[in-house]
């Protein structure tokens, strides 16, 4: 259960900032009914809309019972039977024992909610009621209601919640969040620091924010003040829909500094209604780890539109990728006739695609487009959609070993030592990485010692001499960088390498 803010790694900023998520409650959403704007430029005022919007936002209290462990302090000294110090150091940690208080203590924490069903189903963020022992409910007009989970996401960070209301309840509705434009007006209401309802306004200052904050980041970004507090309120646009969900801040100090992100409506009414019907989220699957391109990859590939669509760096054995035909270094350019101008929104768009559709997919393929026809298989528990393939740490160590200058480093073929040496598997292919030069074009892009080469320019390799013609081919033919498929320990990605020239 969250008792705060919890920090998030902020990108870039590895210092002081970082990304805090907000428990809080918030009093902002339209009522069932809309609530229309009269002004699309400069607003007179939000009252009208706070006052009518307030009924169905509500201040969320949990608390978790947490016991103590038990004393680690001095253990007792052990002396003769009848010795006088034996009574005395009884009667001492005794003493010392009941001064310990080992009584479970409560932890309690504040956040925010608004109704979106009248019987009684309240929206949340999941870490605001995570581990929680006790959910109650409090509203404006200061009915308090024990409230119980319904279900919860921990992808996106979202939760439902059910009270039993003695009549219906006002309620509030998703809007478009996709037709929100940056430099829009929007006001959130919470309970920042435990105020009580609290009502801010600004505009969508970015859209589609990756904070790292999960595998679905797409945040709407806003510069209305959001603090702690306020975690799991609505953000409304002017006509009083909810277009965003109140979940993290950007803040060195934990106060807000005008950065502030909500889950986007398109994002969270799908997910709200799964939970609400189900208490669980069925998400499509494809089966394949992706990376993105940039400049650099996209030049190796002969992509012409520059940095755009999601690399396929391995495809899961059995998955629906591997069944429809998509294969490790395709570019997913479009899918479901949605374009992936980055590879963030491939993971989102699948996601939200129906469990057995059968949907057309475009990938870029050896210079070329190709239309493939996928049919939608559903997320594993375990199972990642599509991530980033991590990277190890360095090993250096030399052995007999053919130079390739024009990358800055050394290969071998794969033999029974270098495979025991470098703890390879068994089924392992490629060439191995044994030296890397400092400050050549290999190190610049990560590779390390003990990497395996699998391919160059999406041709695979067997030998060291077969990546020295793919490397001698790309440099006569012009190009400046070549495509290496890398295999660390099982992690399949993709690095474009620069070609050093002479």
């Amino acid at each position: 259960m969250s008792c705060g803010m919890r920090p998030v790694v902020a990108p870039g900023r590895a210092s002081r900032a970082a990304i805090w998520m907000i428990p809080g409650v918030a009093i902002l959403l339209a009522l069932a009914l809309p609530l229309e704007a009269a002004a699309r430029g400069t607003p007179d005022g939000f009252a009208d809309l706070a006052e009518r919007a307030s009924p169905a936002v509500v201040n969320i209290s949990t608390t978790q019972v947490v016991r103590r462990e038990e004393s680690t302090g001095p253990e007792r000294p052990q002396f003769p039977p009848g010795s006088p110090f034996e009574e005395f150091f009884r009667e001492f940690f005794d003493r010392q024992g009941r001064s310990n208080n080992n009584a479970p203590r409560r932890i309690q924490s504040l956040g925010s909610g608004f109704v979106v069903d009248p019987a009684g189903y309240i929206v949340t963020n999941n870490h605001v009621i995570k581990d929680a022992d006790e959910i109650v409910v409090r509203f404006a007009d200061e009915t308090q209601l024990d409230a119980k989970i319904v279900g919860r996401d921990e992808k996106t960070d979202l939760a439902v919640l059910k009270v039993e209301p003695k009549k219906p309840l006002i309620s509030l509705r998703f809007g478009d969040s996709d037709a929100t434009r940056v430099g829009d007006w929007v006001i959130a209401i919470g309970n920042p620091f435990g105020l009580g309802g609290t009502v801010t306004a600004g505009i969508i200052s970015a859209r589609g924010r990756d904070i790292n904050a999960g595998p679905y980041d797409d945040f709407l970004q806003t510069d209305a003040s959001i603090n702690r507090g306020n975690s799991g309120g609505p953000m409304l646009n002017l006509n009083g829909d909810v277009i965003g969900i109140n979940t993290a801040i950007f803040s060195p100090s934990g106060g807000s500094v005008g950065i502030g992100f909500a889950v986007p409506a398109a994002l969270a009414k799908s997910v709200v209604e799964q939970l609400k019907t189900s208490g669980k989220v069925r998400r499509g699957w494809l089966g394949v780890r992706i990376q993105s391109v940039n400049d650099e990859i996209a030049e190796s590939l002969g992509l012409k539109d520059g940095g755009r669509g999601a690399l396929v760096a391995s495809v899961t054995g059995g998955g629906p990728a591997e069944k429809a035909g998509i294969e490790a270094g395709d570019v997913v350019l479009s899918f479901d006739g949605k374009s992936i101008g980055k590879m963030q929104r491939l993971p989102r768009v699948v996601g939200d695609t129906a469990v057995g559709a059968k949907v057309p997919v475009e990938v870029w393929r050896k210079g070329q487009s190709k239309k493939i026809t996928v049919t939608v298989g559903e997320l594993p528990e375990d199972e990642k959609l599509a991530a980033a393939p991590a990277r190890g740490g360095d090993r250096r160590d030399q052995g007999t070993s053919s130079e390739i200058a024009d990358l800055g480093l050394s290969l071998a073929n794969l033999s029974a030592e270098l495979r025991t040496r470098f703890e390879l598997a068994a089924n392992a292919k490629g060439v191995v990485v044994t030296d890397v030069k400092a400050g050549g074009p290999a190190a610049e892009k990560g590779l390390r010692v003990g990497d395996l080469v699998v391919e160059v320019n999406q041709e695979e390799v067997k030998n060291a001499a077969d990546v020295m013609a793919r490397v001698k081919a790309a440099r006569d033919g012009g190009r400046k960088t070549v495509l290496l498929l890398v295999d660390r320990k099982g992690d399949l990605s993709f690095l474009a390498v620069g070609i050093l020239r002479g």
